[in-house]
């Protein structure tokens, strides 16, 4: 595994830069597309290690993958989806465990989902209790991977999730799609919902809602109509990009279509909080999503807020690098209700605040989220610091590195490449 070091930026960081396609939208391309039968282009998807075991699993269901260019990929689906002759390996993605889940339980064969160390860690039980509902059978080693499943023909439920989690939502609708009758999954907060712009580009019987219970996604058996899919760059990558041109001084970063699906901007909110100076440009939309440049400058006067409730799923992933933020604020910053974050490929409260600390950050974990008390001159550095299997940690630590009066050493940098392998090269060319 490679180590880096990350020091002081002097200078400003300033360029114009395209980030990867988005991961949610990559891997539901080739699972929803798998559900189209005919032939589809993909244009722009990630090639991040999370989507190329996505795009594995659907080749070994039947599906025909061609690649035009470096970012175009043709799809061509079966008639039906076949049994597949080996274990399908999820690699770290529990995106692609869990809808993937959802998709192979409307089957009438056998199959096994495995996973890397940490994935099989992770908890499965929210998947395989709706589908189990649904009549799915489901093995497993005590509600984690590997998941043994024996699909077949389903029943429609009604399902309240207990957590608010794209993932459960979309492997539920993907089960969904292929039964007859109506299934409606409810949540208290509404989660990313590229899956249901997805089901509803692609031609699906689907309705959304909102009601006194919360938000209601309600799917019928639907034949998918193929159609040809542009992918926009992932608002969760460019999230580092955007943090760093906040703190780092004299740096103005312009990052070319992000994708700014409302169920994904909680970053852009806390900015506005936190008195983060940046601009919304070219704004359009891109197969059933929205799409836009984001400039962001530096900005001296970041001040602390509090995080919580409905805005957490809109923010999950951008925690981390956001604690960098805040750090970098005066004030104090309170973040809860985000519990979820101990179940992500590490404990994402506990590995963080370790972090941190070491660098000299004043960060108190607490069971659901951390309390940071802001100031940059916290930022003392000359440490090393493991990346706990985790992408997003090293990243973030990375950002953090840039401040610091001392240079850090990232342990087992590679695991950027589970969704960011271009995260170095672009960092060098707005840092030249």
């Amino acid at each position: 595994m490679k180590d880096i070091i990350s020091k002081k930026q002097v200078n400003g960081l300033k360029g114009v830069i395209t980030i990867p396609p988005d991961k949610s939208i990559s891997h539901r391309s080739l699972i929803f597309g798998a559900l189209c039968e005919g032939k589809i282009k993909i244009s722009n998807f990630s090639f991040a290690q999370d989507c190329r075991a996505t795009l594995e699993i659907v080749k070994a269901l039947g599906c025909g993958v061609v690649f035009s260019d470096e970012r175009l990929l043709i799809l061509t689906s079966p008639k039906t989806l076949c049994a597949p002759s080996k274990t399908l390996d999820c690699g770290n993605s529990g995106t692609s465990m869990r809808l993937l889940a959802g998709l192979l339980s409307g089957y009438n064969f056998k199959s096994i989902l495995t996973g890397d160390k940490s994935l099989s860690k992770r908890p499965m039980k929210r998947v395989i209790e709706p589908l189990s509902l649904m009549g799915a059978k489901i093995k497993s080693n005590d509600f984690k991977a590997p998941l043994e499943i024996t699909g077949g023909k389903l029943n429609p439920i009604e399902y309240f999730s207990p957590i608010s989690s794209a993932q459960v939502k979309s492997c539920i609708l993907l089960a969904g799609v292929n039964t007859i009758g109506e299934t409606t999954v409810c949540e208290k907060t509404l989660s990313r919902n590229h899956s249901e712009r997805m089901f509803e580009y692609l031609g699906a019987n689907i309705q959304t809602g909102h009601s006194e219970n919360g938000f209601y996604t309600k799917i019928q058996k639907s034949k998918l109509i193929p159609k040809d899919i542009e992918i926009a760059g992932d608002i969760s990558s460019a999230a580092f990009f955007m943090v760093m041109a906040a703190i780092v001084p004299n740096s103005e970063i312009i990052i070319k279509n992000v994708g700014i699906n409302l169920t994904r901007t909680g970053i852009l909110d806390v900015f506005d909080k936190m008195n983060v100076t940046y601009e919304i440009l070219d704004k359009k939309t891109v197969s059933n999503e929205e799409v836009a440049d984001i400039k962001v400058l530096y900005s001296p006067d970041l001040k602390g807020c509090d995080i919580s409730g409905d805005i957490i799923p809109r923010l999950i992933d951008e925690l981390p690098v956001i604690a960098v933020l805040a750090a970098a604020a005066d004030g104090q910053t309170v973040v809860k209700n985000a519990q979820d974050l101990r179940n992500k490929e590490s404990d994402r409260i506990s590995s963080l605040a370790c972090g941190l600390k070491k660098i000299g950050i004043d960060i108190v974990e607490t069971d659901d989220g951390f309390i940071i008390n802001g100031d940059k001159n916290n930022f003392l550095g000359n440490v090393e610091l493991d990346t706990y299997f985790d992408h997003r940690l090293a990243m973030s630590f990375f950002v953090a590195g840039l401040l610091c009066k001392n240079e850090i050493l990232i342990k087992d940098f590679n695991w950027v490449n589970t969704s960011f392998p271009e995260f170095l090269k672009l960092f060098t060319k707005i840092s030249a």
